[in-house]
C-alpha cells in the first residue's frame, strides 16, 4: 500500500517561513554581539585632504565661514583641533612633510617645485611603509607630489581607483589616503564672463580679510570659494557613508585636513596664518575611543604641526615611532591628551614657490607669531605666474599700480619688515607689525632667539642655497647638512646682523665682504638690501663685488647698486647669466631681475639673456623658461 503524503498547507508554509526569517534575525543579532564583544586589533585610518584651503573658511572654525554639516557631524562624534598647522603653505613641502614627519628644510625637500627628487634620509621611510610591513593594506587617491624618492614599498596601491574596498582580505586593517581637489586655487582662475554665474554663497555677507580691497570681485571670489567648501563637505560626507556601509566606519578612524592654507590672495604661497593654518577634525570610532582618550565632541587648542601626522597614524596603529622623524603623536598609545593640550609653538617655512624665491621662517607661541624675513626688499606681491591667473590679484596689483590701495591692502606690493611680531587675538589678519614697540621688546627678543636656535639645530639647508645643494648635497642632504652645520650657522649669523644696531652692523658686514667663504659674502649683500639706504657707506666695498668669482655674489651686489646707487649695474648682471651653471642657480638670478624691474624700474632686454646653450638642456616647461616668458611680456 502507498503511503500518500499529505499536501503542506499555506498555514504551515507560513509558520516554516516565519520561522526562518526569526532565525536569520538571531544569527544576525548574534554575530552583531560576538563582532561588538570582539573588535578588531588594530583600528583602519583614513585621511581626508581637501586641498588649498585655511582654517576659517569652515564655521566650524570661524562663524563667517562656510557651513559645513558632514564635518561638523564627524566632530560632534571625534575631536577638532583649533590649532593644526601645515608647516609650509604650498602643496609638494606640505604633502612631503606629511609623509615623512620631517621639516623639510632639514632633510632638503624645501623648494616647490622640486628640480630633483632628494633621497630620505639614511635608515628613515616614508611612514606608510611602517604600516604595510606590519600588515596594513595602504592607499592613496591619488595624488602624491612629494620632493623625497618615493620607495617602492609606500603603497599598497597609488591611483586614482585606490580603496581600501580592493584589499585581499576583508579582515585586513587599511590606512587610506583621498585627496579632493574641488577647492584647489585653480577652481578661482575664473574668468571676467563666469562671474556672472551667480554663487550660492551671498556675496554681500562674506566678510573680507583685513588686507584686502573691498571690491565687488574679492567678494564674488571669497563667495565662489565658501561655495567650493561646501562641496567638499558633501565629499566628505560621502566617505564616512562608504565607510559605514562596509561597516567599517566605527573601526575607522577619520581624519579631515587641508594640504595647507589658501586660497584668496596672500594665503597659498605665504607663511602667514592663513598659510599654514588648516581645519583638522579626527571622527574617533566606537571599538577605539580609548586611544584617543577625549570626550566626542570635544575641542582642544593644543598645537600639532605635519610633521605629527604620521607619527599619529603609527601611534593610532600600535607601532613604534622610527628614529629620525620630528613630530610627535597626538593621538593613539604614544600621546598623553593632557602634554598634547599644553603643545603651543608651530614652525614654518616657505622658500621658493615656482619660479618665485623669498626666504621666510616663522615661528607661533601661543597667540604670537614671529616672521623672520631673510629677504624683506622682495614684496609678497613679486610675481608668481601661476598666482596672477587669479583675477583677484591682478585687481590688486592694478589697483596698486594706480596709486588705489592704502593701509593694510597696499602692504602687499611693498617691501616687507625684516621681522614681524603680531599678536593674533587682537589681530588675526596679521597687519600690524608689533616689532619696533618697545612694550613687546622681550616678547620679540625670546622669538626671535628661538627661531635662531631652531634653524640652526636643524640646520636649515636653505642657507646653503639651492643651486648650491643641487650641485653639491643632493646625493644625502641630511648628512650634508649636518657635516656643514659650523658653515650654515655662520651664514644664519651674517644675514642677522641686518638685525643689529647699525652701529654694530655695519662692521660686521664690512668684516664678512672680506671673507674667503663666497657664501659668507653672498649672505652679507643679502644683509646690505635688507638694511638699504642705511648700508650706503659700504657701496664702495659692494661695487668691487660685480667682479666676484660666483655669479650669485654678483647678483646680489647688483641687487643692492641698482636700488641704492647710481653705479652701472648691466654688464655685470648680463655676464652672471651666461655665467650660470645649474637651473636653480639661473632661476635665482631671473628673480632678482623680475623684482628690480617690476619695482624699481630696472629695464632689461630679455633679448639678452644668451645663456641657453649653455645650459642645455633647459626644462621646456619648467621655471626659468616661466621667468624669460613673464619679462618678454609673453604672460
Amino acid at each position: 500500500m502507498t503511503r500518500l503524503i499529505p499536501p503542506v498547507c499555506a498555514l504551515t508554509t507560513a509558520r516554516f517561513a516565519a520561522g526562518f526569517l526569526a532565525g536569520l534575525v538571531l544569527l544576525s543579532q548574534m554575530a552583531a554581539t560576538a563582532a561588538a564583544a570582539d573588535p578588531p586589533s588594530r583600528p583602519n585610518i583614513v585621511w581626508i585632504m581637501s586641498e588649498d584651503n585655511s582654517a576659517d573658511y569652515l564655521r566650524h572654525f570661524d562663524p563667517d565661514g562656510a557651513p559645513a554639516p558632514n564635518i561638523e557631524s564627524m566632530a560632534a562624534h571625534g575631536v577638532t583641533f583649533d590649532r593644526a598647522f601645515s608647516n609650509a603653505p604650498v602643496c609638494s613641502v606640505a604633502r612631503t612633510t606629511l609623509i615623512t614627519g620631517c621639516y623639510a628644510p632639514r632633510i632638503g625637500t624645501q623648494f616647490h617645485r622640486r628640480f630633483v627628487s632628494v633621497p630620505m634620509p639614511e635608515g628613515l621611510q616614508m611612514f606608510p611603509a611602517y604600516l604595510r610591513a606590519a600588515g596594513y593594506y595602504t592607499t592613496n587617491n591619488s595624488k602624491e607630489d612629494y620632493n623625497a624618492v618615493k620607495g617602492s614599498d609606500v603603497w599598497s596601491e597609488s591611483s586614482r581607483k585606490a580603496s581600501w574596498r580592493n584589499r585581499p582580505e576583508e579582515s585586513m586593517p587599511f590606512f587610506h589616503v583621498q585627496t579632493f581637489g574641488d577647492s584647489h586655487e585653480s577652481r578661482l582662475h575664473f574668468s571676467q564672463d563666469q562671474m556672472q554665474e551667480p554663487t550660492q554663497t551671498d556675496p554681500a555677507g562674506v566678510k573680507l580679510q583685513a588686507y584686502f580691497p573691498d571690491t565687488p570681485l574679492f567678494r564674488y571670489t571669497r563667495a565662489r570659494y565658501h561655495d567650493r567648501m561646501m562641496k567638499i563637505d558633501e565629499l566628505v560626507g560621502g566617505v564616512i557613508e562608504q565607510l559605514r556601509e562596509d561597516g567599517q566606519l566605527e573601526n575607522t578612524f577619520v581624519f579631515y585636513f587641508g594640504d595647507h592654507g589658501g586660497v584668496l590672495p596672500r594665503s597659498k604661497g605665504y607663511a602667514y596664518e592663513a598659510g599654514l593654518h588648516v581645519p583638522l577634525v579626527v571622527r574617533v570610532p566606537d571599538q577605539f575611543q580609548s586611544l584617543a582618550a577625549r570626550e566626542l565632541g570635544s575641542r582642544t587648542k593644543g598645537f600639532v604641526e605635519f610633521v605629527d601626522f604620521g607619527p599619529t597614524v603609527l601611534s593610532l596603529a600600535g607601532l613604534e615611532q622610527p628614529e629620525g622623524v620630528d613630530g610627535k603623536p597626538f593621538l593613539g598609545i604614544d600621546a598623553d591628551p593632557e602634554k598634547v593640550d599644553r603643545r603651543d609653538e608651530a614652525f614654518g617655512y616657505a622658500d621658493r614657490f615656482d619660479e618665485k624665491y623669498d626666504l621666510v621662517r616663522t615661528l607661533r607661541i601661543g597667540d604670537f607669531k614671529y616672521i623672520r624675513n631673510f629677504e624683506p626688499f622682495y614684496p609678497d606681491g613679486l610675481q608668481n605666474n601661476y598666482r596672477y591667473l587669479c583675477l583677484a590679484y591682478q585687481q590688486w596689483r592694478e589697483l596698486y599700480q594706480q596709486g588705489k590701495l592704502s593701509g593694510a591692502a597696499k602692504q602687499f606690493y611693498e617691501a616687507k619688515a625684516p621681522e614681524a611680531l603680531y599678536d593674533l587675538n587682537a589681530d588675526p589678519d596679521e597687519v600690524n607689525n608689533l616689532a619696533s614697540d618697545p612694550e613687546y621688546a622681550t616678547q620679540l627678543k625670546q622669538m626671535r632667539d628661538q627661531l635662531d636656535d631652531r634653524l640652526k639645530s636643524l640646520p636649515d639647508l636653505s642657507f646653503v642655497i639651492e643651486a648650491v645643494m643641487v650641485d653639491e648635497a643632493i646625493n644625502n642632504p641630511t648628512v650634508f647638512g649636518e657635516s656643514h652645520s659650523g658653515q650654515i650657522t655662520r651664514y644664519i649669523d651674517t644675514v642677522n646682523l641686518a638685525l643689529l644696531p647699525i652701529e654694530e652692523a655695519l662692521p660686521g658686514i664690512q668684516a664678512a665682504l672680506d671673507d674667503a667663504d663666497p657664501w659668507v659674502r653672498y649672505w652679507a649683500l643679502v644683509a646690505c638690501s635688507t638694511l638699504g639706504e642705511a648700508a650706503k657707506p659700504l657701496t664702495s666695498t659692494i661695487e668691487k663685488f660685480l667682479l666676484d668669482v660666483e655669479p650669485l655674489v654678483v647678483m646680489r651686489a647688483v641687487e643692492y647698486l641698482a636700488v641704492h646707487s647710481d653705479v652701472e649695474t648691466k654688464p655685470s648682471m648680463y655676464r652672471s647669466l651666461e655665467r650660470a651653471t645649474n637651473e636653480p642657480e639661473l632661476l635665482r638670478m631671473l628673480n632678482t631681475i623680475v623684482f628690480l624691474r617690476d619695482f624699481h624700474g630696472y629695464e632689461v632686454d630679455p633679448d639678452r639673456f644668451q645663456f641657453l646653450p649653455v645650459l642645455t638642456p633647459i626644462d621646456p616647461k619648467g621655471q626659468v623658461i616661466h621667468r624669460l616668458r613673464y619679462l618678454k611680456g609673453e604672460i
